[in-house]
């Protein structure tokens, strides 16, 4: 059902792909304004952390207690580690390919791996099973990947 909430979401979620391309776009300048992608890397998660700290504070979070990060898996800790393949793999590819060539690669390799999570329910994702409809968006992702590239 379509709600004002419902649209609002969704806007929300244009923002966060617009903040996306925006970003490609930074580090990549940074890489070539300082010579390097593994300093502009870094200091792209070095401003995401300082906001994150910020949000941290600001929002009044209390501090989280030992033993829970203890009893959590080591896959939750991950995360840092596949943003920052992430990141590497588009300031490296962003020059070679350009923005709209890898932001499309980097939302099919996304849309990809989400139908496997959503059809396996993997790591406690919502099961959403594979329909024919999911195919066929998937297959016109894929199509619209190639013919940019083209």
């Amino acid at each position: 059902m379509l709600t004002i909430q419902n649209i609002f979401l969704m806007l929300v979620a244009l923002l966060a792909g617009s903040s996306f391309v925006v970003q490609q776009a930074v580090n990549s300048n940074l890489r070539f304004e300082i010579g390097s992608p593994w300093w502009a890397g870094f200091f792209s998660y070095l401003g995401g952390t300082v906001v994150m700290f910020i949000m941290i504070i600001v929002m009044r979070e209390p501090f989280i207690p030992a033993n829970l990060t203890l009893r959590s898996s080591v896959w939750s800790w991950t995360g840092g580690l596949f943003g920052a393949i992430y990141i590497a793999i588009s300031i490296l590819l962003l020059p070679r390919l350009g923005i709209f060539t890898v932001v499309t690669l980097i939302v099919v390799g996304q849309l990809l791996t989400s139908v496997v999570f959503d059809n396996f329910g993997i790591m406690n994702v919502p099961l959403q099973p594979l329909s024919i409809t999911r195919c066929v968006g998937a297959g016109f992702l894929i199509i619209g990947a190639i013919l940019i590239r083209w």
